[in-house]
């Protein structure tokens, strides 16, 4: 995913943090890349979210049919299209980028193809350079 990264400020003991500005959105997650050394300007990035989605936990059906990123308080919210796998894995597609999932438990019938909403402790999402 093409993004635009711009620096955050934070105490100096926390892991590097970045606003991501992409078509789908923006939010303020970790930086995986180097410590302390925040990148600056438009890159190609892969998203990590160390979450499982989770029916109804952390995943419902989406209200809109469009992908977005947001944040909503402590948590980031992605918005898209999830595929499932039958070796219990899942692909959400948000705005051209895919996100590995892992399931905890049986997603609902008619979850494949459709539009969902996952929500993850930002702590858990980050962002890594992609290189091609």
């Amino acid at each position: 995913m093409l993004v635009q990264l711009e620096a955050v400020r934070q105490p100096a003991a926390e892991p590097t943090s970045v606003r991501v500005r992409s078509a789908a959105g923006s939010a303020v997650v970790r930086w995986q890349h180097g410590a302390g050394r925040a990148a600056v300007g438009e890159h190609h990035i892969e998203w990590t979210v160390d979450e499982d989605i989770a029916w109804p936990g952390n995943t419902c059906a989406a209200a809109a049919c469009t992908p977005e990123v947001r944040e909503d308080g402590p948590h980031i919210v992605f918005r898209g299209r999830l595929s499932l796998t039958e070796d219990g894995a899942a692909f959400l597609d948000v705005a051209g980028a895919s996100i590995l999932f892992d399931l905890a438990g049986s997603p609902p019938d008619g979850a494949d193809g459709s539009w969902v909403e996952v929500r993850a402790a930002r702590g858990r999402v980050s962002v890594w350079p992609h290189r091609y």
